[in-house]
């Protein structure tokens, strides 16, 4: 029994020593490509396009994982790219997935590689910008894809690439992003075991990682409320029903919900009201109002609250000023939610490529992440990766104009990539 004990470890440590050989082997494969990575992401950050019309992007994409021996499909979810690569050995299966639209933002920097594209959106002219950093997620997976496919030999299992479109929101009328992946079966043949993402971030330091066990990134929902009053001249207020002043008292009432309902010691909430539209002249009081906003939550059971409340306060509220009101809700994402097992897992493994002072645990983010659907379908891990200079204490705001990456943090998200895959698809 001692011999066999022996043996045991004997096994185990050439096997430790064997995994440390080949990650040492992927990391000197992603320095290799760095500058080309960098590339990649100047190419895309200079010839962005909106959700759901990523076709130059896309053909890109396809022709480097093509280029690189891997099963290829094409115009999944409208504009998305999937690559399936198969390693030397059986074994699990992992997704990686990177968003790859843009945003209808004119670019303000000064860099070589500005966009100067134009479009019209929703009947606006408007430039177009990757102003969220989907390009360097994109130039990052094919970096990742580059380095796993010269190493297939010694991959055990197989890595699903998933390249998706409109994480940002489909066009009105248009089914895209996450779901609707998902609904065309991109976790299924060969079924996804577990997925992995990230996202870089502008006021978080270069070389950097920060990450968040359970809910690390709000359930949005964008919600439209209808007011009904009645018309009347602006001089008498009093012959008529004025669905501006229930407007505010509604929105009055909301934050209400907030700030006296929700238990916000356990979570955080939002209800922010974006976007109000009434009348047409100074003098004339309207007919109607309308107004579109979005609900944030990390927990539930607080939804759930909040839009039971918000639909009882708008239609009371109304009639208890002479008018009429109803809301209506839409689901943009869930939350979400790394999978507490696997983020146990996966933390050594960002680790021991960033360091474990740089790997930082930090509190939910009320923004939305659409990588939440996938979560819902099978165990997922999201991380947010450092694209600040090192040194600079002014971050450049994400979905703005000045919006900036730093280069340098590009290869790092790459060798997290690398290592969370080999890690994980070694882990029994």
């Amino acid at each position: 029994m001692r011999k066999f004990y022996l043996l045991l470890m004997t096994m185990g440590v050439a096997a430790l020593a064997q995994a440390q050989e080949v990650n040492k082997k992927l990391m000197l494969d992603a320095d290799a490509i760095e500058s080309q990575v960098i590339q990649w992401r100047r190419e895309i950050h200079q010839n962005p396009e909106l959700s759901n019309r990523e076709f130059k992007t896309a053909a890109k994409i396809a022709a480097h994982l093509k280029s690189l021996g891997l099963e290829v499909q094409t115009e999944v979810g409208k504009t998305g790219v999937i690559g399936i690569l198969k390693g030397g050995q059986p074994g699990k299966v992992i997704a990686l997935r990177a968003d790859i639209d843009a945003l209808p933002v004119t670019e303000r920097n000064d860099l070589s590689f500005k966009s100067t594209v134009t479009t019209t959106f929703l009947g606006t002219e408007t430039g177009v910008m990757h102003a969220c950093g989907h390009d360097t997620h994109t130039a990052i997976l094919m970096g990742v894809a580059e380095v796993l496919a010269k190493n297939k030999d010694l991959i055990k299992g197989t890595v699903k690439f998933i390249f998706q479109p409109a994480e940002e929101g489909p066009p009105p009328g248009e089914e895209g992003g996450a779901k609707l992946l998902i609904k065309e079966g991109v976790l299924k043949n060969p079924d996804v075991d577990a997925i992995f993402g990230l996202h870089i971030n502008s006021s978080t330091p270069v070389g950097t990682i920060r990450y968040k066990p359970g809910g690390t990134m709000a359930a949005v929902e964008r919600f439209v409320v209808k007011v009904n009053g009645k018309q009347t001249h602006g001089s008498q207020p009093w012959s008529g029903v004025d669905p501006i002043y229930i407007a505010a008292k509604i929105i009055d009432g909301y934050q209400s919900i907030i700030s006296r309902e929700s238990r916000l010691i356990d979570e955080a909430a939002v209800i922010s009201v974006g976007k109000i539209t009434s009348g047409v002249r100074f003098n004339i009081i309207p007919e109607s109002a309308e107004m579109i906003g979005t609900v944030r939550t990390l927990d539930p059971a607080m939804k759930e609250l909040i839009i039971r409340r918000m639909t009882e306060m708008t239609e009371t509220i109304a009639k208890a000023y002479g008018g009429t009101a109803s809301i209506e809700f839409e689901n943009f994402t869930s939350i979400t939610f790394n999978d507490l097992e696997l983020t146990n897992q996966v933390i050594p493994s960002l680790q021991a490529v960033a360091g474990a002072d740089q790997v930082e645990l930090v509190k939910a983010t009320t923004g939305g992440e659409d990588f939440s659907f996938y979560q819902e379908e099978v165990p997922g891990f999201y991380f947010f990766l450092g694209g600040m200079t090192p040194g600079n204490t002014e971050a450049f705001p994400h979905h703005t104009p000045d919006f900036k990456i730093d280069d340098s943090g590009l290869l790092l998200g790459v060798k997290a990539f690398l290592q969370l895959t080999i890690d994980y698809l070694n882990t029994p």
